[in-house]
């Protein structure tokens, strides 16, 4: 058990350094070597908990998932009814607060899983599998009047949409003024009003 806690610890660690040396710079300019040097523990004892800098980045992508869970769960908890406005004003509150799990998204994903175990792959898609599971829920509990292929049809056309959310509402400066010298006239959507709208228009067009 005692074993069991420090294995658990010493990932964490790991991950945590990840996720520092991530907000700081980006994917590219984090390396294994970096991670090591921001924990407590040398490089080779890394390797023992991940053996790529990709099954980090997967670990930390994973908790992101779980951490999302966890607001779905609490919203599926509630008792209340809702209409079609409220609900999708409850999904996009459930993203506020998730960025970085946004912006893991926005990233080629096929980075973190060619470089990463099966295993860990499996850890990994069982997070995203729980996400699809709850919002499949969260649909039969707030929607009731949508049928099963209704369900299928938001999940396939909202975990897509996902992988847009972070690069059409965080822009940097520079991206402000390309497009304003482009002649682009960009609305530059909140994270919540962009997810409330689109969820808003999919529970529309459904049945």
């Amino acid at each position: 058990m005692k074993s069991k806690r420090i294995e658990e610890d010493r990932s964490k660690e790991i991950v945590d350094a990840c996720e520092r040396l991530y907000a700081a710079t980006g994917f590219h300019a984090v390396s294994l070597k970096e991670i090591a040097r921001e924990t407590s523990m040398s490089r080779p004892s890394v390797y023992n908990y991940f053996r790529t800098k990709e099954e980090i980045f997967l670990a930390l992508f994973s908790r992101e998932y779980d951490r999302w869970n966890d607001s779905l769960s609490r919203l599926l908890e509630q008792d209340e009814t809702m209409d079609a406005e409220r609900f999708a004003d409850a999904i996009a509150r459930t993203l506020r607060g998730r960025g970085l799990l946004l912006r893991l998204l926005s990233m080629n994903n096929y980075d973190m899983e060619a470089g990463s175990r099966l295993e860990n792959l499996v850890a990994f898609k069982r997070s995203y599998g729980e996400s699809i599971r709850l919002l499949r829920a969260l649909l039969a509990k707030f929607r009731p009047e949508t049928d099963a292929g209704d369900r299928e049809a938001f999940i396939w056309a909202f975990f897509p949409f996902m992988f847009g959310i972070h690069p059409y509402t965080t822009v940097t400066e520079k991206q402000r003024k390309a497009m304003s010298n482009a002649g682009i006239d960009f609305p530059y959507p909140t994270l919540h009003s962009l997810v409330r709208n689109f969820t808003l228009r999919l529970l529309k067009s459904l049945g």
